[in-house]
């Protein structure tokens, strides 16, 4: 059994430690869930927002199991803390839990050369347009296929106006790339990575428009407009390309983690959920 945690602060001591940005989003209760096996005293917990779900603490397959049965999508990107959390999601799932690497940038601030990034974004050819986010390239975003994940965890566009941050290339009067923000969070008491929290950076390009350096010159104006708003622009990196991009803008890489991608399919069943119940309720 496992439970939805409305007051989201006190699983602080369960996920103490990730330097994760959705984590802390999470934490803030800005965006995504957390589900912890006790409300009293939580030993085993899972942050969920988007695709990712971030595993911490006592390894149970009940967390597992409950997480994927909750989330939207239909492939979740497990996170685990530690090789307990690793070995219990192989125990589970088996060959059905892909093993993938992901690539963690490191969090430097200050380390952007802003003059450089002013000089990549006025390489934009004339027949392209960039425009920051507003309400309408928001819907039009979540509504279209291939550039949803600009957008769609956003529950509105007025949140994604206080937490949020993107910019949209656009030609001809169409969307054909985007840089903006998976997640938000806002100012951390225990680090300063920015004055007034940061974001969580996704960059997606449309297929025909790809190899034409649109994410580098977006993604270079997306961090002069997160410079201007004392926001800092988290990177984690799916692929070596996107470490690549990352180091061009200026950041460095930190180091490699695993994570395993699996299908909506429970713990010990090959096809079907195991039952299990999700309260929701809270403690005062």
């Amino acid at each position: 059994m496992i439970y939805e945690l409305i007051e989201t602060g006190r699983a602080s001591a369960l996920f103490a430690g990730w330097q994760d940005s959705v984590v802390w989003s999470a934490l803030q209760g800005v965006m995504g869930k957390i589900y912890v096996d006790s409300l009293e005293k939580p030993e085993s917990g899972v942050v969920m927002l988007g695709d990712f779900c971030f595993l911490s603490g006592k390894p149970e397959s009940e967390v597992i199991s409950g997480a994927l049965a909750n989330s939207a999508s239909e492939e979740v990107i497990l996170v685990p803390q530690n090789d307990d959390w690793a070995q219990m999601i192989v125990e589970c799932y088996g060959e059905k839990a892909e093993k993938a690497i992901r690539y963690a940038i490191k969090k430097e601030p200050g380390i952007f050369d802003l003059e450089t990034l002013l000089k990549v974004t006025e390489k934009l050819q004339k027949e392209y347009e960039m425009r920051l986010i507003d309400q309408s390239l928001f819907e039009i975003c979540r509504d279209t296929q291939w550039s949803k994940d600009l957008t769609a965890n956003y529950e509105s566009y007025s949140q994604y106006k206080e937490y949020g941050l993107g910019v949209c290339i656009l030609t001809g009067g169409e969307v054909v790339a985007g840089i903006s923000s998976y997640s938000g969070y806002g100012r951390r008491s225990d680090e300063n990575l920015g004055c007034h929290g940061g974001i969580e950076i996704e960059v997606v390009t449309r297929e025909d428009y790809r190899r034409k350096g649109l994410a580098y010159i977006g993604a270079a104006r997306l961090l002069l407009e997160c410079d201007k708003r004392g926001l800092y622009p988290n990177w984690d990196a799916a692929n070596k390309m996107s470490v690549g991009l990352a180091e061009k803008l200026g950041y460095h890489f930190s180091h490699e983690y695993v994570v395993y991608k699996v299908k909506k399919v429970s713990c010990g069943e090959p096809g079907s959920m195991i039952e299990y119940e999700i309260l929701k309720r809270s403690i005062i």
